[in-house]
């Protein structure tokens, strides 16, 4: 860990803007978002669903002096950038809103989010399989790294071929055999795919090159309009911020590469075990490799995975990794709140993620979801740590004394309670108190009272 810990702070390309510049830009691309996101927070019963309520879109229309269209696609960008959270039928602002005017780094966070989405933001063309889409999505970052490294304009057909032999090693990688002209279309569409959208559909005798092509364009211009890159006439060229922004991914590639303990390779799980003795920065940094080489969707659902399991360590780890991930996983996270075994940890992370301090975060907890996180924790300890600090573990209940704990451990009904009632029983140096938990225990292993 010595070299990870050492290694100097990356230094984008030269002509990178400084932050405050590439917030600056973000805040403008994101203004009419920004709008919207407070005009929904201010105004009387904004509460929407997903896309704008009809009644809504005509209000926002007239207050803001905007197009219906102008309104529904703020809308959903400040929704992807983390400005607006939809709490069922409620919009609420998010914390990126309340942070806009004075933190940059919100800011540059809240814009990566758009521009990780940027296939939600600009639909997909009509009449193309799901599977063509998405494999134009999974290619895109290595147009983006040409146009990275080229350091200026690209022309379409050098990215189309890069395009196109991107989606031939995906088909390869696959073991799929080519189709050939005309790959028929499916009555299953891209999401969000628009009946009006121009061009020539799969399966209309277009060939694969024609396919490309069309899926080219498409992603030119959703990247485009999330501030990314612009178009000239057969040419793109990435906008500062999306040069930025495919800097810092391709650094964290670098960083994944260097991970030392090798943890880029392995399971959700091993690599949680793998980081369990490690201090919380060089954890956060093998978070990071591990991340880097997966898609945020996947990575995110083994997390919760391992997070479902047996072991309480790997499920405190497993949402530890998930603060790395950041607003990708909300959506994921708060849809766990109505599981027992994750509330407790989902509601830490949110409260977290929506700008409480983690010295305060506890107190989202009621008492039983408290009792049984401390239950979960001494699991966790009684599994892979030490002895005494099961033991001091017993200070931070939130009951005040040891008989209070012990009624509300016994009520709260978590399936390892024997087992960390015996464990400190067996590690704790007070015989009287020791004494009183194997009671406990006991107790409940029986059913007794």
């Amino acid at each position: 860990m010595t070299t990870r810990r050492t290694r100097p702070a990356p230094r984008p390309p030269e002509g990178t803007p400084p932050r405050a510049e590439l917030a600056r830009q973000a805040r403008t691309v994101l203004a009419d978002a920004v709008r919207i996101a407070h005009w929904a927070a201010g105004a009387p019963g904004p509460g929407t669903t997903a896309p704008l309520a009809a009644h809504a879109l005509e209000r926002a229309a007239t207050a803001l002096e905007l197009s219906p269209a102008q309104v529904r696609a703020g809308w959903d960008r400040a929704r992807l950038a983390g400005l607006i959270e939809l709490h069922g039928d409620t919009a609420r602002p998010g914390w990126r809103l309340r942070a806009w005017d004075r933190d940059d780094s919100a800011v540059l966070r809240g814009w990566v989010a758009l521009f990780d989405a940027w296939s939600l933001v600009h639909a997909a063309p009509a009449g193309i399989e799901a599977g063509a889409v998405a494999e134009a999505v999974e290619a895109v970052p290595q147009v983006l790294s040409l146009l990275q490294l080229s350091a200026g304009p690209v022309t379409v057909p050098a990215l189309l071929d890069l395009l196109g032999q991107r989606v031939a090693e995906l088909h390869e990688e696959r073991c799929e055999v080519p189709l050939g002209p005309g790959r028929p279309a499916t009555a299953a569409t891209a999401a969000g795919a628009t009946a009006d959208r121009p061009g020539p559909a799969a399966g209309t005798g277009g060939t694969d090159a024609d396919l490309n092509a069309l899926l080219l364009d498409w992603a030119l211009e959703g990247l485009a309009a999330v501030g990314a890159l612009t178009l000239g006439h057969g040419h793109a060229t990435l906008t500062p911020l999306g040069n930025w922004a495919v800097w810092v991914k391709l650094e964290q590639i670098c960083v994944a590469a260097q991970s030392p303990a090798g943890n880029i390779e392995q399971s959700a799980a091993d690599m949680l075990l793998g980081c369990a003795r490690l201090t919380p920065g060089p954890a956060r940094d093998e978070y990071r490799a591990w991340l880097a080489a997966r898609t945020v969707g996947s990575a995110v659902a083994e997390l919760l995975a391992v997070a479902r399991g047996q072991d309480a360590l790997l499920r405190g780890l497993a949402f530890e990794a998930l603060r790395v991930v950041g607003a990708p996983a909300e959506p994921e996270v708060r849809a766990v709140l109505a599981e027992p075994s994750l509330r407790p940890y989902a509601l830490l992370w949110l409260a977290e993620y929506e700008g409480n301090d983690p010295d305060d975060a506890q107190d989202v907890l009621s008492r039983e979801e408290a009792t049984w996180l401390w239950v979960d924790t001494a699991a966790a300890v009684a599994d892979h740590g030490e002895t005494g600090l099961l033991v001091r573990h017993l200070d931070t209940a939130v009951q005040g004394t040891v008989p209070a704990l012990l009624d509300e451990v016994r009520a709260v009904g978590h399936p390892r309670t024997v087992q960390v009632l015996v464990a400190l029983a067996a590690a704790h140096p007070d015989p009287a108190l020791a004494k009183a938990v194997r009671r406990a225990a006991f107790q409940v292993h029986t059913g007794g009272a």
